[in-house]
């Protein structure tokens, strides 16, 4: 381990809320010297810091320079990010690759919600597990016996999420002064994004009770279905990893692929993701494209609610690349996959076209996904969450380790050099 007293880390965006101050209170607890760069308000809100906050209030097209100044400046050997792929985040990695610094992004659980994923480089599309094959997970778990946890059934902190979502848009959208500058890296205005979290969040209850007769309706229907993992259209995985940008594109496909091909009596689901706060209309979408299918008293529509639940029964799943398919690839139940994803492997996702995927769908290699889900929980994914108090209590007992570690996680797995896991808990 590089000595933690000769480590710069430069923070750039992280989650809503307090995770990355919390994460910086540790990090400099075992010697390193943490900055952080705030691009808005929100950032500046969770950051209860000063001389180590750098806000950055100039034009877009000024960030890259700006960024090379204040590495040179600080001496900084490692940059930290949420995500890598908005323009900030990929333009700083580009640079940090080209001067040889560590970088570390961390990402929603691959295994959500009781994990989170950290890797150097880059997530999802831009992970190293893109290239790996489940031939090198299994050399690479020779070093381990670690026993497999049970997969979670329901997002641990969603309330949480929500709130400090809310909380954020609230300061970009109305303490934002001092940043007039700053660029969004979403479509949609500042104001609209606060309300539709501020929405979400006063209708919880109401959606809470819409998700459960729709769910009981397919529950106590007794007839086949397959079931649509849906993901939020802005989400960097749907824009960046899939060959989709609209997501009714996406529902289009699937449609046209349920007429064509399953029997008469089976059923679509669709499935909401928990954060979809109704950006996208995405219940009238399927109730068009149902009617043109001929098709529309075999749809339905549940806004988010427990996946376990929905696929006690489910012959099928369909997605573009929603981290949820590893809940489906867990219970053995066939997959379609559109995007690209750090779980796309030949084992146990089908190639079949859709018409034949629902008509007849290949089952998955249950043990080779299961060396896989292995592979992860002793590597990238670590048990915590960025939202929760407990949550984030869990995760700084691995993560910081992790962080300060020469190798990779999944270098150090193969080097024989990764710590013992701590049991999971629940931190919801």
């Amino acid at each position: 381990m590089t000595d933690p007293v000769n480590r710069q880390f430069l923070f750039l965006q992280g989650p809503h809320g307090p995770f990355l101050h919390r994460l910086a209170r540790m990090l400099r607890a075992a010697g390193a010297q943490v900055w952080r760069v705030g691009f808005n308000a929100g950032d500046r809100a969770f950051w209860f810091g000063g001389q180590d906050y750098i806000p950055f209030r100039d034009p877009h097209d000024q960030w890259p320079d700006t960024f090379r100044a204040i590495v040179a400046q600080h001496d900084i050997t490692d940059i930290v990010l949420y995500g890598d792929t908005r323009p900030i985040h990929a333009q700083a990695v580009d640079i940090a690759n080209e001067l040889g610094l560590r970088i570390h992004v961390f990402e929603e659980g691959y295994m959500r919600p009781y994990w989170v994923t950290y890797e150097r480089g880059g997530t999802n599309g831009h992970s190293r597990l893109m290239d790996m094959s489940v031939d090198d997970m299994r050399t690479a778990l020779a070093m381990s016996d670690l026993e497999m946890p049970t997969p979670p059934a329901h997002w641990g902190d969603m309330r949480h999420h929500v709130f400090y979502g809310a909380l954020y848009h609230w300061f970009v959208m109305f303490r934002n002064r001092d940043y007039r500058n700053f660029t969004r890296h979403r479509e949609l205005p500042v104001a609209v994004e606060t309300w539709l979290y501020t929405k979400r969040l006063l209708l919880m209850p109401y959606i809470a009770l819409d998700r459960r007769i729709a769910t009981l309706r397919i529950r106590y229907g007794g007839f086949p279905y397959h079931l649509v993992l849906l993901q939020l259209e802005h989400d960097a995985s749907f824009q960046k990893h899939s060959p989709f940008t609209r997501m009714e594109e996406f529902l289009t496909v699937v449609m046209d692929g349920f007429a064509k091909g399953a029997p008469r009596h089976h059923r679509l689901v669709f499935k909401a993701h928990p954060l979809d706060n109704d950006r996208s209309p995405t219940k009238r979408i399927i109730k068009r494209l149902a009617a043109q299918a001929g098709v529309s008293d075999r749809v339905h529509y549940v806004r988010g609610g427990k996946l376990a639940r929905m696929l006690d029964h489910a012959r099928t799943a369909v997605t573009v690349n929603s981290t949820a398919a590893h809940q489906v690839l867990w219970r053995g139940i066939p997959l379609k996959v559109f995007g690209n994803a750090v779980y796309n492997k030949p084992e146990f996702v089908s190639d079949q076209a859709l018409p034949d995927f629902f008509t007849a769908s290949d089952r998955p290699d249950s043990r080779a996904y299961k060396d896989y889900r292995r592979f992860l929980l002793e590597t990238s994914q670590v048990p915590g969450g960025f939202y929760s108090t407990r949550g984030r209590r869990q995760l700084m007992r691995q993560v910081v380790d992790m962080m300060l570690a020469d190798a990779d996680p999944y270098d150090s797995l193969a080097l024989g050099k990764t710590p013992p896991r701590q049991p999971l808990r629940i931190v919801g």
